[in-house]
């Protein structure tokens, strides 16, 4: 297809790339980029999740659109959000905090946001925020114990990735699953077509 629009995935994240993947969706390029993830004082984990996500968009604009191969791009970032009430979990690095998060996690429900920002060819930026409802079992030590030596948690949002080991903690989840891994595939390729890209082109068979 000639002239096919182009897209970049602003993110180093394997589990985004999967997703989209999935979805018929090959990124012509990767972009990732660093900003500060700090809550503001008092921010909702709702509103931080978009924001994030706007501001990983902001931060490869300049970089994408100065690049002739890709510059008129379209421009997918997001970012994912794991609470309990308003308390926002951190994405850890160390196996203390790791165990704080599924401490918090154990026999209970939490909410999982995720920020989605696309931006267009023509600069506009949309945003979509998702929510879904997760219910862990209560945690044995032995379960605890178990995940925390497999250190599948490191760098995930609330300590887990519900698509490695952790999915056999979940009991309920109420919403979008592929949100919780990173990228809500509905919202995220309904914002594409909206916006003018040909989701499907990944779907056609060659002749």
């Amino acid at each position: 297809m000639i002239g096919r629009p182009k897209l970049v995935l602003a993110s180093g994240s394997p589990r985004r790339l999967a997703l989209l993947n999935q979805a018929g969706l090959e990124p012509d390029s990767l972009e990732p980029v660093e900003i500060d993830e700090t809550p503001e004082r008092g921010e909702l984990p709702r509103t931080l999740a978009v924001r994030l996500a706007r501001e990983k968009a902001e931060a490869a604009l300049p970089r994408v659109r100065g690049r002739e191969e890709i510059k008129n791009a379209y421009i997918l970032t997001a970012d994912t959000v794991v609470a309990v009430g308003r308390r926002i979990l951190p994405k850890p690095e160390i196996l203390d905090e790791a165990a704080a998060c599924l401490r918090l996690l154990s026999g209970r429900t939490h909410r999982v946001y995720t920020g989605v920002c696309l931006v267009t060819p023509r600069d506009a930026l949309r945003t979509r925020l998702v929510e879904t409802r997760v219910r862990f079992k209560r945690l044995s030590n032995e379960d605890l114990e178990s995940y925390l030596a497999s250190g599948e948690w490191r760098g995930k949002a609330g300590g887990y990735a519900v698509q490695g080991l952790a999915g056999s903690f979940v009991t309920k989840l109420v919403g979008s699953y592929t949100s919780v891994v990173g990228l809500p595939l509905y919202e995220t390729t309904t914002l594409l077509a909206g916006e003018g890209f040909p989701v499907h082109f990944g779907w056609l068979s060659p002749p």
